[in-house]
Formats: structure tokens, C-alpha cells, sequence
């Protein structure tokens, strides 16, 4: 049941890619609500989730937060390593293509997971499923999105955003098969939210947000990044 529910993951990660391709003559649009999309994802859900699965406090700060911070630096560095890296051979600072495939791969790796609790919550019981199923179907539009458009943005040629786009599309039914086979402990599952939602408020903070308001800084570009925040509010209020 849980293979199957992933489906409509599958298939709302691609809706969420192809809207993101077809506004291409908005793109500070796209970026804007790229941008408040994944702020409200991190704020409204993935945070939330994480402190509540991740455990106890480590030295009087939750697990998760300790982790959530752990990411957001990581990302800083992995990119500041790159473009030294890229500078030193004479590319100066321009936006590095290997820090959008690993920013997708880090998406594909939250789809995953959320196949993975999606396949958790059905061993619980079939209500518990398709609560986790609408929060998963619902939101994986935002990860197709993102997916794409932050591969896009440093570089990337359509081939690897598109490539990186069906990866995270097919992340969530590889995540719910592996629960046939095993339980992802809770905690765990916490501690990466906690992580993967420091590099991805990272990346919205200093990249997307950024580049948005770089060339239009339009009332409109704001008003997308609001939408996109209000849009994850009404999915975790569905949700819950």
C-alpha cells in the first residue's frame, strides 16, 4: 500500500518540475517562491518534526537543533571549498555547478526518506498512512520544484536538472520499499531532518533568496516568496 501511495509522489515531484521549467521568462519569480518554499519547509516542517523525533537534549540544546546548525555550516563550507577550488583555476566567482548537484542530491535524499516514513506510518496503521500520505504527495511538489530550479541555478545543463528531477521523483518509492525490509528508528530519521533542514535554509538564505532579488527586486518577488511560505503553512495544517 505504501509503494503504491508513493505514486502520487512520484507523479508530484514531475508536476512540481515542469511548473518550475515552464515560467523559465519569470525567473526571479520562480526563484522568489523556490525561495519561500523552502523556508517554509524547513521552519514549519522539517524543524518541528525533527525536534520532536531526535531525542533528548545534547548539553542543554535539542539534538536536532545542534544539527540543524551542523548543516547550515556544512553547506557554507562545501560551498566555500568549491569556489576556492574553481577560482584557483581561473573561474573566478561565478556559481559552481557541483554545489547544485550536491544541493539536489540532498533533496533526493530527503525524498527518500520521505518514502521511508511514509512506509513507517502505514506499519503503524492505515489512518496514520494517509496522513503521512497527503503530507508527502503534497509537499513532494515543492521538492520537484526546488529540485529542479536549484540545479538550474548554478549552471547545470537541462540534461542534469532533469536527470536529478526523475532521481528525486523515483526517491520516495525506493524510500517506501525499504520499509518492507526494515524500520527506520525515530530518532535517526530526526536527527537528518534536523540536518538536512540547516543546509537547505542555508542555500534559501544565501543563494535563492539572493539571486531573486538580485536583477528584479520587485514587490512581486516578495509577494512569490510569501506564497511559497503560506503554501507549506496550508500543506502541515492539511496535514495535521
Amino acid at each position: 500500500m505504501a509503494v503504491f501511495v508513493a505514486l502520487g509522489a512520484f507523479l508530484m515531484t514531475l508536476v512540481g518540475g515542469w511548473v518550475a521549467q515552464r515560467v523559465t521568462d519569470r525567473r526571479h519569480l520562480v526563484l522568489g517562491f523556490a525561495g519561500g518554499l523552502m523556508l517554509g519547509v524547513v521552519g514549519l516542517d522539517l524543524l518541528p518534526e525533527a525536534i520532536e523525533a531526535a531525542g533528548g537534549p545534547v548539553f542543554g540544546v535539542p539534538a536536532a537543533l545542534l544539527l540543524f546548525v551542523a548543516g547550515f555550516l556544512v553547506a557554507h563550507l562545501v560551498e566555500r571549498l568549491l569556489a576556492v577550488r574553481r577560482a584557483a583555476h581561473g573561474a573566478g566567482e561565478e556559481r559552481v555547478p557541483q554545489v547544485g548537484l550536491t544541493a539536489a542530491a540532498a533533496m533526493v535524499g530527503h525524498s527518500l526518506m520521505d518514502g521511508v516514513a511514509l512506509g513507517a506510518a502505514f506499519q503503524v496503521g492505515t489512518g496514520m498512512g494517509a496522513t503521512v500520505a497527503l503530507a508527502v504527495i503534497t509537499h513532494d511538489f515543492a521538492d520537484g520544484f526546488n529540485t529542479y530550479t536549484i540545479t538550474s541555478l548554478y549552471g547545470n545543463a537541462r540534461r542534469k536538472a532533469l536527470l536529478m528531477l526523475f532521481a528525486d521523483a523515483l526517491a520516495p518509492l525506493a524510500g517506501a520499499a525499504t520499509t518492507l525490509l526494515f524500520t527506520l528508528p525515530a530518532e535517526l530519521l530526526g536527527c537528518y531532518l534536523g540536518f538536512f533542514g540547516g543546509a537547505l535554509l542555508y542555500l534559501a538564505a544565501a543563494e535563492i533568496l539572493p539571486e531573486a532579488h538580485h536583477e528584479h527586486p520587485a514587490r512581486s518577488t516578495l509577494l512569490c516568496t510569501v506564497a511559497g511560505v503560506g503554501f507549506i503553512w496550508l500543506v502541515v495544517g492539511i496535514a495535521d
